[in-house]
């Protein structure tokens, strides 16, 4: 492939390919990983930037050998990940994880992820060796969009294969194709060689890996019989089953309401959380004569519907939605007589950029008003699931206090263990607990008040799992970690190239850190406006990169000299953004929701894109600019823990923040990335660098 436009286009298209890969496919191999998520993204980052930065060092390398060492570490990955196995549970209040279990296996995570995260950065840096000098092969915006094309092309490309269920060794098997591709036109060498003998190895590895297991769009999903009932386990983690024979019995908690409220009967149900179906069973074993059972995950859906003996999916009054729970309440107009959450722990958080689980915005104190609002006169809302620790029961209790203004009923399984609960409110159990004399309906339940509740879950702060607003000490070693080997490699990169750092532009690394917590906030917002999703989140981030192609255009066309208006305009859209909290945007119809989220979420993000591609647009180093914008996201990603202090809406005063120093910085720094490499034959010119460097 010798067109630099095509080849750069393809090369960035892998590299999002193979960041979206290793985001999906490490955490559904290695359990610890799984609630850091975002580390997966910071090392790709960084190692894209360090890439670029090696790419200078050694440019006969990169332009003579396609990613010489990238296929040799991509099967060590896969070779080091698919042994790793590690158990859960949870280690502190102020942990977002379930994290490890105290069996000798739980040293092994504490190595484990740092070694990932190495791997990881190696595994983008070599496969971004020779994005310098694609970058610098034609002009800066042009080289830009062709790049932003690429990734848009890497986004579609992993949607499609997601939306199809496929597993891991298509993905690898599209990545050695797309290898190949870049291959064409270049002599066969040893590199070629052992760069396909490699791609086979790691196609076949993860065929015998995937064996037993399907793929949803969250999870990898494998199942087993034991003791007469079916269990599911997700990404290695128990998470459901379901009697291997009709009418077996359940766990009491699926009883509990009923227990509560004996002879009475729940015409309309929803189930949020329906997974394979037990909790539908038991509202139909009760009398129902309407269920809406809501499932996010298709996978999991399929299991119920095919292999649970009770067949309630097939049942006629039953319809199954599978969508995000929060995003149906808000998009139906019933009223329930009984709504229940059965059981919707995620596991996992479902993005790379926010510390956003699939469950998170079910609940918040807004989820739990707007189930109230889909209640009937006399509906019943109920919760139950293993709790772990009875501090978060004591959370959701006192939520549900705070929601209907009445103590909830509370039900405790001693001998489940994990702090495994039922919990219950609403108008229908007010109203029995008022025409009861005892503090007990009926059966087992407290309906004391709640005193002292731990803080309250919101939609701006939406951490269940938190005890407190807090960043647990395991997270902050966990980023001094990636910031130290961060600053080592990018210490040796430069030493190796003898790129000083003079050539760094705190500029486009100030943009990289700004746009990437902009970036997650807006990720935050369209989550909760639109529903926690697999498909929100690629659609974001495809629109995102779709307004960075709109801000190229804008720039190649208008040739502003100053680029003071364009600040202007990206701090009033940051602070309208503020002002107008995504709470403000629940709105209906859904087509007026979505223009106004639209507008208010993504202004932001447009405008952010005129300023870089302005700054970009004149650079002379588009290879050093666009590692220091990368490196700049890496920072960025780190200080979206802020988040678990203030919220996400705080996080736009920090954009504003950055922001301002990067429009401070462009003067006096920004053209160091250009001005170092003037040859003595161009000093003449330098004058009209600086006035570029005013301009800016």
């Amino acid at each position: 492939m010798r067109s630099p436009a095509a080849r750069l286009f393809l090369t960035s298209a892998t590299l999002l390919f193979v960041e979206l890969l290793l985001i999906r496919w490490i955490p559904a191999n290695v359990i610890y990983f799984g609630f850091f998520n975002n580390l997966v993204l910071i090392a790709s980052f960084l190692g894209i930037g360090i890439g670029i930065l090696y790419g200078r060092a050694q440019p006969g390398v990169a332009r003579r050998v396609p990613f010489p060492p990238f296929a040799l570490l991509l099967f060590l990955t896969v070779l080091v990940v698919g042994t790793v196995q590690l158990n859960v549970q949870l280690l502190s209040p102020d942990t977002l994880f379930f994290g490890l279990a105290d069996t000798s296996t739980s040293n092994v995570g504490f190595l484990i992820l740092p070694l990932i995260v190495a791997l990881v950065t190696l595994l983008m840096a070599s496969l971004a060796l020779p994005l310098g000098s694609l970058l610098t092969s034609m002009p800066p915006l042009r080289a830009y969009a062709w790049d932003v094309s690429g990734s848009m092309a890497g986004i579609a490309a992993f949607a499609v294969l997601s939306a199809l269920s496929t597993p891991p060794p298509v993905w690898f098997a599209v990545v050695a194709a797309a290898l190949a591709a870049l291959a064409i036109g270049r002599p066969i060498t040893r590199w070629s060689v052992l760069t396909a003998a490699a791609m086979v190895g790691v196609i076949a590895l993860s065929v015998v890996q995937s064996v037993g297991s399907v793929w949803s769009p969250y999870y990898r999903i494998t199942e087993y019989q034991q003791g007469g009932y079916e269990n599911v386990n997700v990404n290695g983690i128990p998470h459901q089953f379901f009697p291997t024979r009709a009418g077996a019995p359940l766990l009491p908690f699926y009883y509990q309401v009923y227990d509560w409220l004996p002879g009475r009967t729940f015409d309309n149900v929803l189930i949020v959380g329906a997974g394979t179906g037990n909790d539908t069973e038991v509202a139909l074993s009760h009398g129902a004569k309407g269920v809406d059972a809501v499932e996010i995950d298709p996978g999991i859906a399929s299991i119920g519907r095919r292999d649970n003996p009770a067949r309630p999916y097939s049942d006629p009054r039953v319809t199954v939605t599978i969508d995000d729970g929060r995003a149906f309440l808000r998009n139906t107009t019933k009223r329930y007589d009984l709504v229940v959450f059965a059981l919707p722990d995620s596991l996992t958080l479902v993005s790379s950029t926010a510390n956003i689980r699939l469950e998170s915005f079910l609940f918040t104190d807004e989820a739990f008003a707007s189930v109230r609002d889909h209640l009937a006169p006399a509906g019943v809302f109920v919760l139950y699931n293993f709790y772990r620790e009875p501090w978060l029961t004591d959370k959701i209790a006192g939520m549900l206090q705070q929601t209907f203004a009445t103590p909830p009923l509370v039900a405790s399984y001693p001998q489940l263990g994990d702090a495994a609960a039922a919990l219950a409110d609403g108008p229908g159990i007010a109203r029995a607990s008022a025409a009861s004399s005892q503090a007990d309906v009926t059966g087992r339940g407290s309906a004391a008040p709640i005193t002292n509740p731990p803080v309250p879950a919101t939609d701006d702060w939406p951490f269940l799992y938190l005890l407190t607003p807090t960043i647990a000490p395991v997270y902050l070693v966990a980023i001094l970690l990636v910031l130290l080997w961060a600053g080592a490699l990018t210490w040796r990169a430069s030493s190796v190239s003898g790129t000083s750092f003079r050539r760094f532009s705190p500029h486009f690394f100030l943009l990289g850190a700004a746009f990437m917590l902009l970036e997650t906030r807006s990720l935050v917002t369209f989550s909760l406006l639109f529903g926690t999703t697999w498909l929100v989140n690629a659609l974001v981030f495809f629109a995102i990169l779709a307004s960075v192609l709109a801000a190229i255009l804008l720039n190649s066309r208008l040739r502003l000299s100053r680029p003071g208006w364009l600040y202007a305009a990206l701090f009033a859209a940051v602070a309208l953004a503020f002002v107008l909290p995504p709470a403000s945007l629940l709105i209906d119809p859904p087509w007026l929701r979505y223009g106004l989220a639209s507008v208010i979420a993504f202004a932001p993000v447009f405008f952010a894109n005129l300023v870089f591609t302005y700054s970009f647009r004149d650079t002379r180093t588009a290879d050093m600019a666009f590692a220091s914008n990368l490196l700049g996201a890496t920072v960025g990603a780190t200080l979206e823990y802020v988040s678990l202090v203030t919220g996400y809406q705080a996080l736009l005063l920090l954009v504003a923040a950055i922001y301002g120093l990067a429009f401070l910085s462009a003067r006096r720094f920004r053209i160091l990335a250009d001005a170092d490499l003037i040859t003595p034959d161009a000093r003449e010119t330098a004058p009209a660098l600086e006035s570029v460097a005013d301009a800016g």
